[in-house]
């Protein structure tokens, strides 16, 4: 069970003051924000009254308040003489993080996932044709189907890296590889090194087996800067795996180049590291081609991929790549929960994939676009964000002009607009100066979240000036 002591909690809900609602809702909205974008763990025993009172400088009848309106909306439940636990409520419910159905009207720059393209039903309408020659057996395919993984063996071959069908096993996306890979190298205690920011299923995936995330500070201004951190805490730490993006980095958008590649390859054999290579955004460079994948500078790594952001996260199609007795280990583990992934989908991925170059440059193309629109409303309506162009990707990683994502996330969701604040993307408390705004959404949509941003912006700085006015442009670093 997890405790959360009250400095602990006040240090995640940040200041109340720069909130305009009564202090008792302020204070209930950000724990519900904690809750739904998964800082604060379900079932966690929130402070006693009294001493979260203290630590935030409040009333008692301020937090006894607040947690009885947690409690009213489903959000903390009360065990007699043991204390107020997080949860969530039945249904669906809106939190930064959490995705729930887009029915009320709001839009969701919480979550990076572009909407399906016209070659999603072209390729499931090929795969019910092809079906008919799979119906007259069983139907399991515990690594995937071996058509599927020719392909995406292939795919790897054609990237710089030889790869035999035997090296790659299909999963249920990325997040269900990374685990697996997890499960693979890590025993509960053991240390795993990640990138600071970093993408935060990650960091569940890594808790959940026990391990304990030993964060590497990353600055995409200075990648060099980061290589030399994450030498020295590999040669110090020696853990048994890292987790790595080298790809336009989820959130920063940071590409690692080939020799950052082959130099932080040599600091993982000494330190007899393992990678879990995260891939997901490999295949979306928008201004620079990708070097070769990163396990072709070391071997014995893992590479992780999926269809979810090149083509569509309802897909469910994602695979690792590794020497051919660890994807028969990774097999092994992954039928214990799910003998065999769906055989209608790995069809549709089988078309997607025949068909990939084509369809991928034409999904560049409109992130490109929505690149240029999402930049061009920040400059003109958040003068003081600092934004880096990233050369690829689906996200802009800005800095605001003080720590305020948190609250800033609080009132952009009262105003219909839903965001991932920038902490939740770390290990600690700090990125409360960042926040990650996807260019995912089709432009008209993109306009209309950055103006509802400004308001909330507006809001939180308590300057009205900048609501909805134009200015000159935001800082753009390429």
């Amino acid at each position: 069970m997890d405790v959360v002591g009250p400095r602990t909690l006040a240090g995640l809900l940040g200041e109340l003051s720069d909130d305009r609602s009564p202090r008792y809702t302020a204070l209930a909205a950000r724990v519900r924000l904690l809750v739904a974008d998964g800082r604060l763990p379900i079932g966690a025993r929130l402070p006693a009254e009294r001493e979260l009172a203290a630590a935030l400088g409040l009333s008692r009848a301020t937090v006894t308040a607040s947690y009885a309106r947690l409690r009213d909306e489903g959000w903390a439940t009360a065990r007699q003489g043991s204390g107020t636990y997080t949860a969530l409520p039945a249904g669906p419910h809106r939190g930064a993080w959490v995705p729930a159905p887009p029915d009320d009207g709001s839009i969701d720059l919480a979550h990076a996932a572009p909407a399906a393209p016209p070659e999603v039903p072209a390729a499931f309408s090929a795969a019910t044709v092809e079906l008919a020659r799979y119906l007259p057996s069983h139907g399991y395919h515990p690594a995937g189907l071996p058509e599927l993984r020719a392909r995406i063996a292939d795919r790897y071959t054609a990237r710089g890296l030889p790869t035999a069908p035997e090296q790659v096993l299909v999963t249920t996306g990325a997040l269900h590889g990374v685990a697996l890979s997890f499960g693979a190298l890590l025993r509960r205690g053991q240390r795993v090194l990640v990138e600071q920011p970093t993408y935060p299923n990650a960091l569940d995936a890594a808790r959940t087996v026990g391990a304990r995330p030993v964060p590497t500070s990353l600055d995409a201004d200075e990648p060099d800067a980061w290589l030399a951190t994450a030498e020295r805490t590999l040669a110090a730490v020696r853990p048994p795996a890292a987790y790595l993006m080298p790809d336009f980095q989820n959130p920063t958008g940071r590409l690692l180049d080939d020799a950052g590649r082959a130099r932080l390859a040599r600091a993982l054999e000494r330190a007899g590291t393992v990678a879990v290579v995260d891939e997901t955004l490999a295949e979306l460079a928008l201004d620079a081609d990708p070097p070769a994948p990163f396990a072709a500078h070391g071997p014995g790594h893992l590479s992780v991929g999926t269809l979810s952001k090149t083509f569509w996260g309802g897909l469910r199609v994602g695979w690792v790549r590794a020497d051919t007795d660890v994807v028969r280990r990774l097999t092994a583990v992954a039928v214990r929960t799910s003998m065999s992934g769906p055989v209608v989908e790995q069809l549709a991925a089988c078309a997607l994939l025949d068909g990939a170059d084509a369809a991928i440059e034409a999904h560049r193309r409109r992130l490109r676009e929505r690149r240029a629109v999402l930049l061009a409303e920040l400059a003109s309506r958040l003068p003081e964000w600092r934004v880096r162009v990233p050369a690829g990707g689906l996200v802009l990683w800005c800095e605001l002009p003080s720590a305020r994502s948190s609250a800033l996330t609080v009132q952009a969701e009262r105003l219909g607009l839903r965001l991932a604040p920038g902490p939740l993307f770390g290990t600690g408390h700090a990125l409360d100066d960042r926040l990650r705004l996807p260019f995912t959404q089709p432009p008209p949509v993109l306009r209309r979240a950055v103006e509802v941003l400004a308001r909330a912006d507006a809001l939180v700085a308590g300057d009205g000036r900048r609501s909805g006015v134009a200015a000159d442009g935001v800082e753009l670093v390429v």
